[in-house]
This record gives structure tokens, sequence and C-alpha cells, in this order.
């Protein structure tokens, strides 16, 4: 098939490179032109493990190519994909402004039947505002789907290749037949393509992020109260994860969510949900507790330190909002290094993939190592923000020689309380014994 994925972000490009991997003809958009020309030359913009591959490997097969012409790409394409940035503004509404002005172009310059479809996650009722926008210039024949993407950052090429279930929300006839007939190959195990409304699609993202960032914030407030009744959540999270009603996946308590999808999304349901006249409660103790965990930790860091960190060096294990990605947004690391800076500590962080999106932050005020081992030296703590693999394993006795004082604050509880005791570490977790050793 002949496809157009507009927006060459995280989720255009991997949907983009996968929908090329079985054999469509992909034209992915791009207004920047400096990263249009970078991709052409198969460099890829973004980290993802594995995208590499496949990127390098369509291009060379002339199945995947770039371009800023929106004219070009719609001209030679029959389905295309807008996978568009949606922002949350000041009151958590998502900006629509990117989708609807792609859409408006699309009323001007379409030739013929088209299948527009919202990969982007959008409100509920976008589908309609989207096709109300391309019909103002355009009154031939074209539908508007809803098929929102699920792929988390670090495996989102597995999650596009082998999806649990791809969600199709169309009320047209013809685009429910393309689109099947699209998803087949990706879907050859027997994992589901779900047909359904448009707004039914549209829901159907927010309620899915929303209750897994419930999750989150439901374990780290049984992590805060295991704390104060001396139990260790790691085995309450066995416990109960080991009930197939439950699950075991988002029960690890930390410092909280981040990233470009649960905050955003958490916020925009629960803005939905004051336009309709609803007290969403839950979502709204969701986003507190969200907020309030980065609180906590960077408290324990104040307790330890007697309420004065001014002058004290601490090195940062971690700054993306989760290993195996180079996204910052929404990192719990950035907040607490911001409000630790501003409080008097020296900070030097690392981090394997997200170190040069970090710079390019003006307001953290940090130094940047090349390695693990060099944001140790002469530290007063370490603190870990996010649970890379790299991290697990570490030389400790080379991590004392280089500290100042023998400290860890474990944001992602990726030590044991009882190894910490045997390395002779002052050991500060989530929801676990805290060991003292001085």
């Amino acid at each position: 098939m002949n496809i157009a994925v507009v927006g060459t972000g995280y989720v255009g490009l991997v949907t983009g490179t996968c929908l090329a991997e079985t054999g469509n003809q992909v034209i992915c958009v791009d207004i920047d032109e400096n990263k249009v020309n970078r991709m052409r030359k198969g460099e890829v913009p973004i980290y993802e493990p594995h995208l590499d591959v496949y990127f390098e490997r369509n291009i060379n097969h002339n199945r995947l190519s770039f371009t800023t012409d929106l004219v070009e790409a719609v001209d030679k394409s029959d389905i295309i994909f807008l996978a568009l940035p949606t922002p949350p503004g000041e009151d958590g509404s998502a900006d629509l402004s990117y989708i609807l002005e792609v859409a408006d172009q699309l009323g001007k310059i379409m030739n013929g039947y088209k299948i527009i479809i919202d990969k982007s996650t959008v409100p509920v009722g976008t589908a309609d505002l989207v096709k109300d926008t391309i019909a103002k210039n355009y009154h031939g024949d074209f539908a508007v789907v809803s098929n929102p993407e699920f792929l988390r950052e670090g495996f989102a090429v597995e999650d596009f290749m082998k999806p649990d279930r791809v969600v199709i929300g169309t009320s047209d006839v013809r685009a429910k037949q393309v689109l099947e007939e699209l998803y087949k190959p990706y879907t050859r195990q027997g994992n589901p393509i779900i047909f359904m409304d448009e707004r039914s699609a549209e829901m159907t993202k927010y309620a899915a992020n929303s209750f897994l960032a419930l999750k989150i914030s439901y374990m780290n407030e049984i992590a805060l109260l295991c704390e104060k009744v001396g139990a260790d959540v790691d085995m309450v999270r066995l416990g109960i994860g080991s009930d197939d009603r439950i699950g075991k996946r988002f029960l690890f308590p930390g410092i909280g969510y981040g990233g470009s999808c649960f905050p955003k999304d958490v916020q925009a349901l629960a803005y939905t949900a004051e336009q309709n006249n609803f007290d969403f409660k839950i979502l709204k103790s969701v986003m507190d507790v969200n907020t309030r965990q980065k609180e906590i930790f960077v408290e324990k860091i104040l307790l330890y330190f007697k309420g004065d960190v001014k002058g004290k060096k601490l090195g940062v294990w971690g700054i993306s909002f989760k290993p195996d990605t180079d996204d910052i947004r929404e990192a719990p690391s950035i907040q607490i290094m911001k409000k630790l800076s501003a409080m008097g500590a020296e900070i030097i962080a690392y981090d394997p993939e997200g170190t040069e999106n970090a710079k390019k932050d003006s307001e953290l005020k940090v130094q940047f190592a090349e390695n693990a081992y060099d944001a140790l030296n002469e530290v007063d703590a370490l603190l870990i923000c996010t649970e890379w693999s790299e991290f697990r394993n570490p030389d400790f006795k080379e991590m004392k020689a280089k500290m100042k004082d023998a400290v860890i604050f474990d944001g992602r509880n990726i030590f044991s309380p009882e190894h910490m005791k045997k390395q002779s570490f002052d050991y500060i977790s989530i929801g676990r014994e805290n060991i003292f050793n001085k």
C-alpha cells in the first residue's frame, strides 16, 4: 500500500519504518528540513532499540523515503497517518493545533478518496474535528479514522511488529477493509484487531494509559505505607503481582512516572472529565501522588543531610524518564535535579542515551559525566533515577573508592538492602528498610 506518515517523532518514525518493513511504500513527512536531510542520509534522529536496523534496510530497499513536501506525499498516498504532537496546555487540555493545521492543508490538496488516520493521542471528538476541517475545503469522499498507538518507548519496534491488539475506530466500511488488510501481517499470532466507533477508540487510549499510571501511583502509595509499618514493598509486589487479575507489570514503586505519554494523557483525560462536568476523583489523586513522589525523594535526601544540601556534591545515575530511551520529557530526574540544584547542591549526572537532550534544557544547572563512574568522583551521595541495565551490577569497590561517602539514594530499587548492608553503603530506597552502616 502507498502510505504517508506526517510527523517523524517517536510515533511517526516507528510507524513509518515498521509499515515499510512489511512491504508498503512509505513517505515520511516533516517540516524540519535539516531532520529530513539527516534521515535521507540514513541517520536515525531518535534512540529506539532495533529501529536503526529496520530504518536502514527499508531505505536501502526504497520502501522508506522522506520529504518536507506534504503535497507530494499526499498525491502518492492512499493512507495518511497523522503522527503529530499534541502537547498539554496550561489547563491540561491537548493542543490540537498541529493536527488541525495539517487537516486544513489536506482539505486543499487531496485529489481523491483518502483514509486519514489519527495516530496521535487525541481527545474524544478529534476525528469529527479533523473531518469537519478537511470538509471545509474538500467535498469528495474520504474517511477519518482513530487508530491510537500503544508503543512503549524502548520497546516501540517490538510493540508495533507484534502488538497486543490493534484498535481501529471507524464507521467507514471501505476504510475498515483496507486497514484490516494493512494490519494482517502484524497480527498473525492471533492478537486481535478491534474495530469500534471513533470516539470509543479515542477514549481507549486515554483510559489505558491512565489506568497504568494509576497502578504506578497506587504502588507508590503502598510503598509509603510499607515504610511506616515495617513491610517490604518488594515482597508485597510479588505477592499481589502473582494474582492474574492484577498482573506483574507496572507494580514497581519509584520516584514517579514521566515521559511523553502518561503525564500528558492523564491530564488530558482529567480535562475532558472537567469539561463534561464529571469529577474524576481517582485521576486527580493519581496526579497528586505522582507529583508528591518526587518531593518525597528530595525529602529523604534532605533528611539524611539534616535539612541542608548546600555545598554537597551529588552524583546522578539516569536522566531519561525510563531505560532504553533518550526521552527526558517529564522525567522525574529533571525535576529532582532542578530542585536540589536550587538548594545549593552541586550535581554531576550520567545517562547512557539521554545526556544530549538534557543539555538542551537551559534551566538544568548540572555537570554531565562521560560514564557512570565519572559521575561518582568525590560525591557525597549517589542518586539513582533511572533503572538502566548497566547500573544493576556495578563494581561497588570502585564506587566506594571514588565517592567521598558511600551513600546511595535508590529511586528505582535496583539493589537489595541486604546486599547494600554487606557492601557497607548507607542505602535509602522506596518502601523498604533503610540501611545505615555509619
